[in-house]
């Protein structure tokens, strides 16, 4: 250990670095993402499968906000159709928010983070 009680060759930091710059950028960094995050979760992303016969609305945040069924595709006779289209509907919806979020917070480069 050198007489500065910091480790030989750190150059009194790490790498070369200020570590209360590092702690300012980390700070703004974080406070960044958390506003990232906000505008994400008030954001509204929609799909609609079967031509327009089932609409699903979903918020930033994954809510499902609203689901419309036109009425010609209610069919008591094949209830499997209409499940298969509310659920390629809903998940295509997800999917558009899961491409948001990779794209706004996949900026911040953050090792493990995605």
């Amino acid at each position: 250990m050198s007489k500065r009680g910091g480790f030989p060759g750190m150059g009194g930091g790490f790498g070369g670095m200020n570590l209360n710059q590092l702690m300012k950028e980390a700070k703004k960094m974080q406070a960044d993402m958390e506003k990232s995050q906000t505008e994400l979760a008030a954001k509204e992303f929609d799909s609609s499968v079967g031509g327009g016969a089932v609409y699903v609305k979903v918020s930033g945040s994954k809510e499902v906000k609203e689901i419309m069924i036109k009425k010609e595709v209610v069919d008591p006779d094949d209830v499997e159709m209409l499940q298969d289209l509310i659920l390629s509907c809903v998940n295509e919806a997800l999917r558009k928010v899961d491409s948001a979020q990779a794209q706004e917070l996949g900026k911040y480069n953050i090792p493990g983070m995605m």
